[in-house]
């Protein structure tokens, strides 16, 4: 296959949430083995999302997870560290893209000519199933993090300031996985 074809989709998902790690996907779609219904994450249920990632995981020609951990984020903020987990995932790619697109209006720092394309996760496949990669990677997360910590619920709600995370936080304090430098956190401590 051409190099010059492969086109790497970028996409994070975590950026809101108080707690936990900000976790990126790039995703080298294969032309011959397109995947049917793939669009932004948001807008699917949790039940396709994962139907979804199991098929992209299967037919793409290349897929990679990156992350920024808590301590980051809160050192660099949640823009740099969005950007560092994409940079992240397009480094990890097993083949190498030609070019790399990710959602939204900036681009992470990449060894790739790169473009940033606004509501990209709707509009370019790859962005949409890095998207549902990143999504479900984090979700789980979220999932494994509630066993550790139940008394935030996080498997609910997903680290998001909902009322019930909010009224958690006031109960119990500040964990270990919340993010200080987030407002709702930050006053607090």
């Amino acid at each position: 296959m051409l190099e010059s074809i492969l086109i790497a989709g970028v996409d994070e998902a975590g950026r809101g949430p108080l707690a936990g790690a900000v976790i990126a996907a790039a995703v080298i779609l294969d032309p011959a083995h397109p995947v049917e219904g793939v669009t932004d994450s948001k807008k699917l249920s949790a039940k396709k999302r994962e139907r979804l990632e199991l098929e992209i995981k299967q037919h793409a020609i290349a897929w990679a997870v990156g992350r920024a951990e808590v301590e980051e984020i809160d050192e660099i903020n949640i823009l740099q560290a969005s950007l560092l987990a994409m940079s992240r995932a397009v480094e990890q790619l097993s083949v190498k893209p030609a070019h790399v697109q990710v959602d939204g209006n900036q681009c992470p720092s990449v060894a790739y000519s790169v473009e940033a394309i606004v509501k990209g996760d709707a509009l370019i496949p790859a962005i949409g199933a890095a998207s549902i990669l990143a999504k479900v990677a984090r979700d789980r997360e979220l999932v494994l993090l509630d066993k550790q910590y139940p008394e935030y619920g996080f498997a609910q709600h997903k680290g998001y300031p909902t009322k019930a995370h909010v009224a958690a936080l006031e109960e119990y304090g500040v964990s270990p996985v919340h993010r200080r430098s987030f407002g709702p956190v930050r006053r607090l401590l």
